[in-house]
């Protein structure tokens, strides 16, 4: 049963570094659009600055993404839920990322604010993670 527990986390592990490693590079591709294509810079230390800020902000969005499939994952390994199809999971959240951020910066009007984009990141990747989990507990079941 220890095994169990342990390969479960490692899974978990695996999938939370995959989440965010997926959500960053959304986040990279996001940037590098905004940069080239949606702001004005007339220097390129002020193109540097606008790609440097960009990229920071994914880079932590990402972070706490993953953070945010580690402790959800292992909730969930700890009931005795699996995760399966990690490798999906992740994409799924790269790309839910990358539709949320590009349309934030063709259409502004959706732009709600810090928070609200936090707490919608937040319940994408919990969302997402469980979806993961239920396909292993009906297939249990089953």
């Amino acid at each position: 049963m220890t095994t169990d527990s342990g390969d479960r986390m490692r899974i978990v592990i695996y999938y939370a570094a995959w989440a965010a490693v997926c959500a960053a590079v959304a986040g990279t591709v996001v940037a590098l659009v905004h940069t080239w294509f949606f702001s004005f810079h007339p220097t390129r230390s002020g193109t540097l600055h606008t790609l440097f800020g960009d990229l920071v902000a994914a880079a932590s969005l990402a972070a706490g993404q993953g953070a945010v499939a580690l402790v959800t994952g292992s909730v969930l390994a700890q009931t005795g839920r699996p995760l399966q199809m990690t490798v999906l999971l992740g994409l799924v959240l790269g790309a839910f990322d990358f539709v949320m951020y590009f349309l934030q910066m063709v259409v502004p009007a959706l732009e709600l604010g810090w928070g609200p984009d936090v707490a919608i990141l937040v319940g994408a990747t919990v969302l997402i993670t469980l979806v993961g989990a239920r396909g292993a507990a009906t297939a249990s079941s089953a």
